[in-house]
């Protein structure tokens, strides 16, 4: 069974950045397809990245260039790097990863509060 635990939220200040991770266990994590979604208060949980075993990324239009998803396999983390944070990225943040594809059930941690706010 894959375990997922998030950490690296809080409350920071408009402009400023946090670093969330996502630290897996249970699997192989080389092989997992792994991203970040973000649910709002009143909203859905939404994609924000996502990081193939092989490196590529794919990012929702409203983080491009603020936000960056990377993995380190032999710490078996994924990371999300969130740069000039805006209100409206205040969000609960969810990592989850799967085998073949994340539209599918797949594997979810308990997610991070993230408040940007002055």
């Amino acid at each position: 069974q894959v375990q997922l635990v998030e950490s690296g939220g809080g409350l920071v200040q408009p402009g400023g950045s946090l670093r969330l991770s996502c630290a897996a266990s249970g699997t192989i994590f080389s092989k997992l397809l792994t991203g970040w979604y973000r649910q709002g208060p009143g909203n859905q949980r939404d994609l924000v990245a996502t990081i193939t075993p092989a490196g590529s990324t794919n990012y929702a239009d409203s983080v491009k260039g603020r936000f960056t998803i990377s993995r380190d396999d032999a710490k078996s983390t994924v990371y999300l790097q969130m740069n000039s944070l805006k209100p409206e990225d205040t969000a609960v943040y969810y990592c989850k990863a799967a085998y073949r594809t994340l539209a599918g059930l797949g594997f979810w941690g308990q997610g991070t509060q993230v408040t940007v706010s002055s």
